[in-house]
């Protein structure tokens, strides 16, 4: 029989498969065992639908041999075979479908799946083979036929003396060249490592007869070499098991050798999930911050499974960035696949068991934040990061949904709280949250503005990270009450008598605050007396939306310009110092400006500030003790 041509774009698929366009050639496994597994799926459903076909369930398998010899691998299944007319209609052209024109007429319809049951996959046979033959005798069927193809030429279909129904290919493995080394495709470990990181979970046995070492029987130190047939994947996968017959134990285990992590896990999500787009996924939230998260070079995802064959093994579409740390995997039937699996030819499947998994994550944490708050805390203090990221992220696209897993020191819970659990507590008439920033709980804890909010009875959370002011300016308010730093010159918790007599003290004052303003120059706003320091001497008070923490983050970004808080300086009204500060006004005009820069700079030591001129002011500290 003369040699056939393929269908023209068959020949030109074929010609980007021998010059291996695709890096990932390890893949012609997976396709091949997948097809196997095809066929051995389409003799059980025969099975069941016509009476004259009976076969043993346990009896279904795939067989994989390695000739090194003869530089060939062998895939072998027992399933339903292809008669001649299907091995010219499966291997002559690009698809079952057709023709690249079919492709091109339904590419904007969503559900066309132009791969047919043998189509592209099987051409991946040829990244590694130069010669690639294929014996296949169907169910109910007395004669065999054998395809054979070189490559982009054409193929031979002839009859062949085959026994048992089923599909045997036969790969000529290419000899290496400089670039590639296709003999290690000729290994037996590689083989194996193959099956179990693609097809671990094809729901048949694919077995290898290996050779092992035994002792003789009756000797000490004598070994003799036996070939054993071993099954090499598990075939039943753990996500596709029923959640209350599968241990702790084993989705641990599971997971410290799929994701190759040394601590177990913090939390397991198993959900199967059946509607518009059917899946199971196995989701895990770790134990710690993967080592690289931060590095450029972290790829966010899950392993995405079709059937139970790898298609992708970081399949970034499914998590959104804010729980980029979570592993696990997707397995649904649904996918449609393009040319090697490698990507998904639509994509509204992804985005539909994305939004789900995204909602199922939520909850799974807000259940836990519910019912296991020591937990909760633990997975906050890890990854708490990565959920204030989201939240004020794209201008706080998704702060609605990230905004009651937040958690904030609380100043008179002493502990990580809530927002909604800071509303509960709050006093009668108050329609404000207050918040304070610093570098650590302990120094905010310090501030004096802190110190007069805590004493009128108001709870504060202490914003200690980078990123706290900047959710809470994304934000602005929650359930209606909105957020205000205890620091900024906003806050109004004096009776309005009280106001009355600060205005007037100030402006009977201005004199004496126009010098001391001449000492420090444009580095404040202004300078002024309060009542709300207790027992503290000076504070630094922010106006406008850019405190004094959020000028020293921005500041602390590369390639940022210089940005700075506009500040007022306040003296508490009711401190020792004020005398001093008056009586010089009246006496000493040049020490009232020395003293005035000694006040400054205190004032910008807590709030963690540096000082422009350390140098000076240690001076005028000394010069004073001096005196």
């Amino acid at each position: 029989m003369g040699t056939k041509q393929f269908k023209a774009e068959s020949k030109r698929l074929l010609d980007l498969m021998i010059n291996s366009i695709y890096t990932n050639k390890e893949i012609f496994l997976r396709e091949l065992i997948s097809n196997a597994s095809d066929a051995l799926d389409k003799l059980h459903y025969r099975s069941l639908t016509d009476k004259d076909i009976s076969i043993d369930l346990l009896n279904l398998e795939i067989k994989i041999e390695i000739d090194k010899t003869n530089r060939q691998i062998v895939i072998k299944d027992n399933g339903c075979g292809m008669t001649e007319k299907e091995l010219e209609s499966n291997l002559g052209t690009i698809a079952k479908s057709g023709s690249l024109a079919f492709k091109e007429a339904n590419e904007k319809k969503e559900d066309i799946d132009i791969i047919g049951q043998f189509g592209v996959g099987f051409y991946s046979a040829f990244m590694v083979s130069d010669k690639v033959t294929v014996e296949s005798k169907a169910i109910n069927n007395e004669q065999a036929y054998k395809w054979e193809s070189k490559g982009a030429e054409g193929y031979t279909i002839e009859p062949c003396d085959k026994k048992e129904v089923g599909t045997t290919i036969t790969l000529h493995i290419k000899e290496d060249s400089e670039e590639e080394k296709y003999s290690e495709f000729l290994d037996e470990y590689k083989i194996q490592e193959l099956i179990k990181k693609y097809s671990d979970y094809i729901r048949y046995p694919i077995k290898m007869d290996l050779e092992h070492s035994h002792k003789k029987e009756g000797t000490e130190n004598e070994y003799e070499k036996v070939i054993e047939t071993e099954t090499i994947n598990s075939m039943i996968p753990i996500w596709k098991r029923e959640k209350s017959k599968v241990k702790k134990e084993e989705y641990n285990n599971f997971y410290t050798e799929k994701f190759n992590d040394f601590l177990q896990p913090l939390k397991v999500i198993h959900s199967s999930v059946e509607g518009q787009f059917s899946y199971n996924a196995l989701l895990y939230i770790p134990g710690h911050l993967p080592y690289d998260y931060y590095a450029q070079d972290y790829e966010k995802g899950l392993q995405l499974y079709s059937n139970g064959v790898l298609i992708m093994n970081k399949c970034s579409e499914l998590l959104p960035d804010y729980f980029g740390f979570i592993k696990g995997l997707v397995d649904s039937p649904d996918l449609s696949l393009n040319i090697s699996r490698e990507m998904l030819q639509h994509d509204r499947q992804l985005r539909v068991i994305a939004k789900n998994l995204e909602n199922k994550i939520r909850t799974e944490l807000q259940n836990m934040l519910k019912n296991d708050r020591e937990g909760y805390e633990k997975f906050f203090n890890i990854f708490g990061m990565q959920l204030k990221y989201g939240t004020y992220n794209n201008y706080g696209a998704d702060k609605d949904k990230l905004k009651d897993l937040l958690m904030f020191y609380s100043s008179t819970e002493k502990k990580l709280v809530t927002f909604s659990e800071y509303i509960s507590r709050m006093k009668e008439g108050q329609d404000t949250i207050y918040y304070a920033c610093g570098e650590s709980i302990d120094k905010i804890d310090l501030l004096p503005q802190v110190d007069s909010v805590k004493d009128k009875g108001y709870e504060i959370l202490y914003l200690d990270a980078s990123v706290d002011e900047f959710i809470m300016q994304v934000l602005q308010e929650y359930e209606g009450k909105k957020f205000a730093n205890v620091c900024a010159d906003s806050i109004d918790l004096e009776t309005t008598e009280e106001k009355e007599e600060l205005k007037k003290v100030n402006e009977e004052n201005k004199s004496l605050f126009d010098v001391m303003k001449e000492a420090i120059g444009e580095e404040v706003q202004g300078i002024r007396f309060t009542h709300k320091l207790k027992n503290h001497p000076v504070c630094l008070t922010s106006e406008g939306a850019l405190s004094v923490k959020m000028e020293k983050v921005i500041n602390a970004m590369p390639n940022e310009e210089g940005v700075k808080a506009q500040t007022i300086l306040e003296i508490n009204e009711t401190h020792p110092i004020v005398e001093k500060l008056k009586s010089l006004y009246d006496n000493n005009k040049d020490e009232l400006k020395e003293y005035t820069k000694i006040l400054y700079a205190q004032a910008r030591l807590i709030e963690g500030l540096p000082i422009e001129n350390p140098t000076e002011i240690s001076n005028l500290v000394c010069k004073m003790i001096s005196k």
